[in-house]
């Protein structure tokens, strides 16, 4: 969910709506860590921190702490000034690990394995590869209150309004980019979060008079209520509204402590939670 914060997946299928239910251009989602992270990326997250003592400088092709976890990593670059490693995880989904100014000071949490001072602080952004930024671009800063930030080569960077970290996109415009396959490695769709209803209206009939954008009906979604629309490059959309918002069915305190299911999938309960990994507190 980008925007000014991120927000929680939907609760009910995509499968049998028409208007989500097609291929799409596979976005990149950017994890965000402290700079000193990079040292960490030379060798991957290897899981033995002092082997990093005095290591020589290894590409991403060397990196044992994600390749041995089945992920495929390439060479560091760097973007907009931020040094950044990109890998795929098994499945193919394709990820950054970004080194942002200032994020040391944001909460963490470790299992043991990374020391907390090098783990991942939270979501940074997402990369369309599109053939054409323009008119993706004019939907960002003229409908969902997105400016442009930079650019660089084929990129331009848009950030979201406010001071709240990980709302960020990049454009990455690549002339003649096949389009993805929903799948497995794939990112079904990027969310943007409203207040209520009546902001949606709002980014709904922009969308329709001034972009020529067909949204979707909005579907209830139980702790909030969202629209869908492609944008011009073929990626999928979600406006999603903040209210009731996750407390309408447990207490605050009470959050992620019940496997919560949609009424769809009550009766299959059991066998849903026979497979799900058992979480340490």
């Amino acid at each position: 969910m980008l925007g000014t914060a991120p927000q929680a997946p939907n609760s009910q299928p995509y499968g049998n709506d028409p208007a989500t239910d097609h291929e799409q251009i596979l976005p990149h989602c950017s994890l965000r860590s402290a700079p000193e992270m990079q040292k960490a990326w030379q060798l991957g997250v290897v899981e033995k921190w002092p082997k990093l003592k005095g290591a020589q400088k290894a590409t991403g092709s060397k990196a044992p702490g994600l390749t041995e976890r089945g992920a495929s990593c390439q060479a560091m670059e760097t973007r907009f000034g931020e040094p950044l490693l990109p890998f795929s995880d098994p499945d193919g989904m394709r990820l950054m690990l970004t080194g942002v100014a200032g994020a040391e000071s944001e909460p963490a949490w470790s299992n043991g394995d990374i020391p907390m001072d090098y783990a991942i602080r939270g979501f940074h952004g997402a990369t369309l590869v599109l053939d054409s930024a323009e008119e993706t671009g004019a939907i960002l800063t003229d409908v969902l209150g997105f400016r442009e930030v930079g650019r660089e080569g084929a990129l331009t960077r848009f950030a979201a309004s406010g001071e709240a970290k990980g709302g960020l996109i990049d454009l990455q415009e690549k002339k003649g980019v096949i389009r993805g396959h929903q799948g497995r490695g794939s990112v079904h769709h990027i969310a943007f979060r409203v207040a209520d209803d009546t902001q949606q209206a709002l980014m709904v009939e922009k969308l329709k008079s001034a972009h020529e954008r067909h949204p979707t009906e909005q579907k209830d979604r139980n702790y909030f209520r969202s629209i869908y629309f492609r944008e011009p490059g073929g990626v999928l959309f979600e406006i999603a509204t903040d209210i009731p918002g996750f407390a309408v069915d447990e207490s605050v305190e009470m959050l992620g402590r019940n496997l919560k299911l949609p009424s769809f999938l009550e009766t299959r309960r059991r066998e849903i939670e026979d497979v799900l990994p058992v979480l340490k507190d």
